[in-house]
Parts: structure tokens; sequence; C-alpha cells
């Protein structure tokens, strides 16, 4: 199938909260988003088998995603991306490689976690070269933010892995401050907190490009901590 084929289900004007053909539509400037409610990770239409849910956000085209969920069947994967045409690419990965382990979110990250995505469910998180929109101005439109990460900590289970890539020097140490800010996450890199060399993590569109253009990638892992959220 062709990223063509995934039709939007609504006009701007008539937009809402829905799920269809494995993707959940959370459109921004919306009014019914207390008026829907999420079934749960293993209920169709989302997954129809419980398994570990692990969710990248800021999705792209999906390649990376779409890799990891073709070679681990025995996790449920979840797609986030804000960008529509970037969602039909990644639905027709989903199609074309049958993959009833990958479910696609077109929304904004934070909005959608905080709104829908229940507590302790998630065993893994990933965020893989998000924007790091390096103009001062522009900082209010970076996802690494603290609301954001906290929502992240509460969803993850105890013990689950927050993992945060960039090329991007600035927003490395940014990420690392954000994070460490936060007393539920503990890093599992001694200072500077991440590593330049990951075998086996995956490639995406970004990771490729940037390694072509001569650019160190940054790898940071944290974990959240087995005691209870203080901040």
């Amino acid at each position: 199938m062709k990223p063509e084929d995934l039709k939007s289900p609504f006009i701007w004007e008539q937009r809402n909260i829905l799920i269809q053909d494995r993707v959940l539509y959370v459109p921004d400037q919306c009014s019914s988003y207390d008026q829907f409610s999420f079934p749960g990770w293993a209920k169709e239409p989302v997954f129809s088998q419980e398994r570990p849910v692990c969710i990248e956000y800021c999705s792209g085209n999906g390649a990376w995603i779409a890799a990891k969920a073709s070679e681990n069947r025995h996790q449920n994967w979840v797609a986030i991306e804000r960008k529509f045409d970037r969602v039909r690419k990644i639905w027709s990965k989903l199609k074309n490689k049958q993959l009833d382990n990958l479910f696609v979110v077109c929304g904004e990250g934070y909005r959608v976690t905080h709104q829908y995505f229940p507590s302790e469910s998630v065993e893994s998180v990933y965020i893989n070269f998000p924007d790091p929109w390096p103009k001062k101005r522009h900082a209010k439109h970076r996802i690494i933010q603290t609301p954001f990460v906290t929502e992240i900590w509460r969803i993850l289970k105890k013990g689950g892995l927050l993992t945060l890539v960039t090329d991007d020097e600035n927003y490395s140490q940014i990420m690392i401050e954000v994070v460490s800010a936060i007393s539920g996450f503990e890093p599992l890199y001694p200072s500077p907190y991440f590593i330049t060399d990951y075998p086996g993590y995956g490639t995406s569109y970004f990771e490729d490009l940037w390694r072509e253009k001569g650019k160190t990638i940054r790898y940071h892992l944290f974990r959240k901590s087995l005691s209870e959220q203080t901040n």
C-alpha cells in the first residue's frame, strides 16, 4: 500500500478524536479531548494481544520503528508523529510489512500522553532526533521539557527505560539537565551521561543523514527508579 492510500478521516471543521485503521487521530485545537476514552493497550482497535509496550515519539517516516516492530514481534510498538504526511508513510510500512504489533498516533506527543496513556503501562520510550529548535526564541517548541518528561516518567513501569538520541551537542546537554532534574530518573551511563556508539540500535533517515555529514550521534539512556517520584 502507498502512503496516499491513507485518507484523512475528517475535514478540519469536523475534526474529532477517533481510532481508524490502526491510527489514533488526536488533532490540534479540538474541543472533544475529554469525550474520548482510550481503550487501553491490550484491547482492539489498538492491540489484540497483551505484550510489552514501547513508544517512539517523533517517528518521522517510521523507518526505525517499523524495523524494530518487525524484529521484535513479542513487543507492541507505538509510533507518535504530529504531521499527517509522515503518519501516512508509517501506516504504509505497517500495512506492507503486516505489523499487527505496530500502532500509529497522529497527534502532539505531550497532549496524547497526558490525556490518554495509562500510568505505569509502558516498558520503553524512545525519542530519536527531536528538533533541537536551536534559537532561544523557539526553545518553547522543544519536546524535551519538564512537563513532558514528567509524563514519560508517569507512564513508564518501574525500571522502564527512556532513550534520547540527538546529533546536537547543545540539545544533548539540555536533555541531560531536564531529565536529571526529575528525581525519578537515573542515568545508565556515567558522566558525560551518553555514549556515541550503540551497536544494533537501528538507523533512521536522520541518523544516516547526520552520519554522512560527519556528525557525532549521542545516545542517552535513563531508567525509571524503583522508588516513588518526589518531583
